[in-house]
């Protein structure tokens, strides 16, 4: 999901606002809403993030490479057929 960092910060903030006044079952009710917004999110953490985008630029390399010898091997055969009707 989300940087963890970012929600304690937030939630240390709330906590020192509200530290001995009764709106302490809000910041208890609010952390508890962010937690339930975020869970219906479809998110992914950081890392998977950066995973899928190496397997992508892996994936574009392959398809690069593998263009570039459809076309050597068309340009061949274009050459190798063109020979043979002469």
């Amino acid at each position: 999901m989300l940087n963890a960092k970012v929600f304690e910060d937030l939630s240390d903030k709330l906590h020192d606002a509200v530290k001995n006044s009764p709106a302490r079952d809000i910041e208890k009710n609010m952390r508890a809403l962010l937690a339930q917004g975020f869970a219906k999110l479809d998110l992914v953490t950081r890392e998977e993030f950066d995973i899928q985008t190496q397997v992508l630029a892996r994936t574009r390399e392959q398809l690069a490479a593998l263009e570039a010898r459809v076309a050597e091997l068309e340009h061949g055969k274009s050459t190798g057929s063109s020979a043979s009707q002469e």
